[in-house]
């Protein structure tokens, strides 16, 4: 933090700082000092996280971390007027295990104090949290666009606060306000028995004593959380006191000067919560058929199946290409003989219907994600193929956070679907083959349980590869969202020959050869002579017809 802090003056004596504001412009001169001031951290968290995940040099990471202002994308709270305990914040994050985020600043109001007049029916029984009011939520996004979670960093702005104070909060002084690193709820309790902070990243430099416009000086706290423990990856629900509808105030900022803002997929209703829709609205998501998951295997039948989950958590956080990729993932199982009736989709709230699509479900109920898939696993005979894509907001753990149907910002247990949850719904599956087409961050921690687990035999996990990108877990250390490969896969196309030969995957793939040296359909790969597209159709795409004696067999269908 110190480092920082005199690095940052001196690049601003160095490098005087322009105003992208308009003449006049007080809001957004302010906003462009902030951002700025808070780049610096930004560039020192992407640096160290090289530096601890790569065996690259620092002068390499050096190159590769320097993120111009452009290609950062930049949110803020909306601002009042005048600063004043009633124009104060909060932010909340979705993280069960941490609520509030927390910096040591601490008010005078709490959560509980500040939010007592939400008294929807909607939000009844919710834990209040401790935290601190604040004047601005900044937050500085180093990958627009991309699938959370991913580091994001986030800042404290407070007004009227004096040089000594803000030192004391371990803020960066800018003469008339405080900017202070936020940091997960808890995090402390989690580093005091971790030796962490980026020696490699400072080395003998750590004894280096700076000042930032005004002697603030900082804690081991920061560099601790530029070691990861302390990492936000979400967007928060920011919320002004006393809002009892707890809108979003969190907007991101359109400005030539930073990155373009996400293209977010139009919501209907989004403060609508789904308990209350009948009660509010007569429209067709009032009425959506259930889903009849026991209509799903027939008597004497196997067939190809798949389900596709792309939670979204909340507005903000579900953007355009999460809709395509749904629309292009599920022409490529069509083309490939999946029924229409066999592919179901989950996907944000209620209220998102998406074109080209039949079979989409609210992303709202876990329960029946969770009934739908294991029951397909657990009839005998009923799935040949059954394939899932995972395409959500997902923590460090794996967890995929579904839809905030309660609106309140924080991912309750039937809002969130870990690991654990799903290696138990796919446990023993009866299926041939169950595919993974895992395309969100941290994807390796599924896979990781995936290749030691003794249940899942017949599992395989298919990563999203990126170019030119180096990851951790699976989760990428810089930017560079690109589409798949996947969609090009064809009915005759060899899954282990496209998967090594387009994404590199060999290496990742060896384990699980057997089951991927076939098409999606499960039809033979290399056979001599090949088989015609009436003979793929017959015996291996969609359903296919099964004796009376191979059904009552206890053990399922082989290829």
């Amino acid at each position: 933090m110190q480092l920082l802090m005199f690095l940052a003056a001196l690049s601003s004596i160095i490098h005087p700082i322009p105003s992208v504001a308009p003449g006049g412009s007080v809001a957004l001169s302010r906003l462009d000092r902030w951002v700025r001031s808070g780049l610096q951290v930004l560039h020192w968290d992407q640096l160290d996280r090289c530096l601890r995940m790569s065996s690259m040099s620092e002068a390499d990471c050096r190159r590769l971390t320097l993120l111009p202002l452009s290609s950062v994308a930049v949110y803020m709270s909306e601002q009042h007027a005048t600063a004043g305990p009633l124009n104060k914040v909060l932010a909340i994050l979705p993280d069960f295990s941490s609520g509030m985020l927390s910096s040591k600043l601490r008010g005078s109001y709490s959560s509980g104090q500040l939010l007592n007049r939400a008294e929807g029916p909607h939000r009844h029984n919710q834990p209040l949290y401790s935290s601190s009011a604040h004047d601005v939520v900044l937050v500085l996004d180093p990958s627009p666009g991309e699938n959370f979670g991913h580091p994001v960093v986030l800042f404290y702005v407070d007004m009227n606060v004096t040089k000594k104070r803000c030192s004391h909060l371990d803020g960066i002084y800018l003469g008339e306000e405080c900017l202070t690193l936020a940091l997960r709820g808890r995090c402390q309790n989690q580093l005091k028995h971790r030796q962490t902070g980026p020696q490699r990243l400072f080395g003998t430099r750590r004894g280096a004593v700076g000042t930032l416009r005004g002697g603030t000086t900082g804690s081991r706290l920061l560099e601790r959380a530029i070691g990861g423990f302390c990492e936000v990856h979400f967007l928060p629900l920011v919320v002004a006191i006393g809002d009892s509808s707890w809108t979003q105030r969190l907007k991101c900022v359109d400005n030539t000067e930073f990155a373009g803002c996400p293209q977010q997929l139009p919501m209907n209703s989004p403060s609508l919560p789904v308990s209350s829709c009948e009660l509010n609205k007569n429209t067709r998501r009032c009425y959506q058929q259930p889903l009849g998951t026991h209509l799903s295997c027939r008597l004497y039948q196997t067939c190809d199946h798949a389900v596709l989950i792309s939670g979204g958590w909340q507005p903000q956080m579900t953007f355009q290409h999460h809709a395509q990729n749904l629309q292009r993932f599920y022409k490529m199982l069509r083309n490939n003989g999946f029924h229409k009736d066999h592919i179901k989709t989950f996907f944000a709230s209620s209220g998102q219907l998406l074109e080209d699509l039949e079979g989409v479900y609210s992303a709202t109920e876990k329960a029946v994600i969770r009934n739908h898939v294991s029951y397909i696993c657990r009839k005998q005979h009923c799935a040949d193929t059954l394939v899932l894509y995972l395409n959500s907001p997902t923590r460090n753990d794996g967890t995929m956070l579904l839809w905030d149907a309660n609106l309140n910002g924080i991912a309750d247990l039937k809002e969130r679907y870990s690991v654990s949850e799903m290696l138990a719904d796919l446990a023993g599956c009866r299926a041939t083959r169950v595919l993974l087409f895992v395309d969100q961050s941290y994807s390796g921690v599924l896979a990781k349980r995936l290749r030691s687990s003794q249940k899942h035999h017949n599992v395989v996990p298919i990563q999203r590869q990126y170019r030119q990108t180096q990851t951790y877990q699976n989760h990428r250390l810089f930017p560079g969202w690109e589409d798949s490969s996947w969609s090009s896969i064809s009915a005759s196309t060899c899954l282990l020959d496209h998967l090594e030969r387009v994404d590199g995957m060999s290496r990742l793939l060896e384990p699980w050869a057997g089951l991927l040296n076939v098409t999606l359909a499960g039809a033979p790969c290399n056979i001599t002579p090949p088989l015609t597209d009436s003979e793929m159709r017959r015996e291996y795409q969609g359903c296919q017809n099964l004796p009376t004696a191979l059904w009552y067999q206890k053990r399922g269908r082989t290829n």
